[in-house]
């Protein structure tokens, strides 16, 4: 295949693949303010776009270690970029409609390490980069439900000798605050992969270059489109999953709704501001849980948190072996 034409169909799919992730984790951002009633669905959403936006312009860490972090994009073609960003957004896809918040930030993480790993073997990839997915992975659900716990824990004492009234009335009115952060957070951390897959395979292709001492640099039309792509797909709205996160897992009033948003988007701005990319899908409900737990284990119902983490374990290996397949796949039909 032609490297413009390959560049331009990694590009599309990249695009695809925020519209996607926008569609799911848009309920991660807005799944609490709904389900506790500051906002309508309409009103929500239409707050998670402006913000999603901002956010996916404000930092770009995590995209380079998307894009540099994770395998040498020099020793690397246009058809490892494109096998990853073709499993994810299918992934996504099939995982949204049946209502399963999974990471999409792992399933393209995960289709890329398939993809460099047929294409290279493990000498691919770089130590580097696998450590802070781990890292990323091992820490964001479990820093998620200790923030969550924590900070649940401070605002009832803060609120012990409120009048209920005038709780839901403050609460109400902060979890505006949270909300907003939360969506923040989630541009800042998932539309960076798409910016950092799509910055690789430039510089596979020699399109641009590393600066003198290693450090890449996201093109600004990179980061425009990719802040587009997510905030058109929280316009999409992914309404199933919203209902799983925010209506089934637990019930929750403004002033819990407060501490779950705020504990998730302290656990994200903490890992993407300084690369590590982590899933916000992890982040949010391990917030949820962990609000859920510091009033009793009886508030969260644990079976739909056992049917999330399965979709959890399941995404990481499917997707390196969809990456994987569809490499070798590209390389049968001579376009790898």
């Amino acid at each position: 295949m032609d490297s413009m034409v390959m560049i331009v169909a990694i590009v599309a799919l990249a695009l695809i693949y925020d519209l996607s992730n926008g569609w799911n984790d848009s309920a991660n951002a807005i799944a609490t303010v709904v389900s506790t009633r500051v906002l309508s669905p309409s009103q929500a959403v239409a707050f998670g776009v402006a913000l999603n936006f901002i956010g996916a312009l404000f930092s770009s860490e995590v995209a380079k270690t998307v894009g540099r972090d994770i395998a040498d994009p020099r020793l690397l073609t246009g058809a490892t970029f494109l096998a990853a960003v073709l499993v994810s957004p299918i992934w996504i896809t099939l995982c949204t409609i049946r209502g399963l918040p999974i990471s999409c930030s792992h399933s393209l993480l995960g289709g890329l390490i398939g993809a460099v790993l047929a294409t290279t073997g493990l000498e691919g990839l770089k130590a580097k980069g696998i450590k802070k997915i781990v890292f990323g992975i091992g820490t964001s659900p479990l820093l998620g439900f200790l923030f969550g716990a924590i900070i649940f824990v401070l605002v009832m004492w803060i609120v012990r000798r409120w009048h209920p009234a005038t709780v839901g009335r403050l609460f109400g009115k902060l979890q505006l605050l949270s909300a907003g952060a939360m969506a923040f957070s989630h541009g800042t951390g998932d539309a960076q992969k798409a910016m950092g897959i799509i910055t690789g395979a430039l510089l596979s292709a020699n399109l641009i270059s590393l600066g003198p001492e290693g450090e890449m640099h996201i093109p600004i039309w990179v980061r425009l489109l990719c802040a587009s792509m997510m905030a058109l797909g929280t316009a999409v709205g992914g309404w199933r999953v919203m209902k799983t996160l925010g209506m089934k897992l637990a019930h929750l009033r403004p002033h819990q709704g407060f501490a779950a948003e705020t504990a998730a988007a302290t656990t994200i701005l903490l890992n993407t501001l300084t690369g590590v990319p982590i899933s916000t899908t992890h982040s949010i409900t391990g917030a949820i849980a962990g609000v859920g737990a510091a009033q009793g284990v009886r508030f969260v119902k644990w079976g739909i948190g056992a049917k999330i983490v399965f979709a959890w374990i399941v995404t990481f290996p499917a997707c390196i072996a969809g990456g994987a397949l569809t490499f070798m796949l590209f390389k049968f039909i001579g376009i790898a």
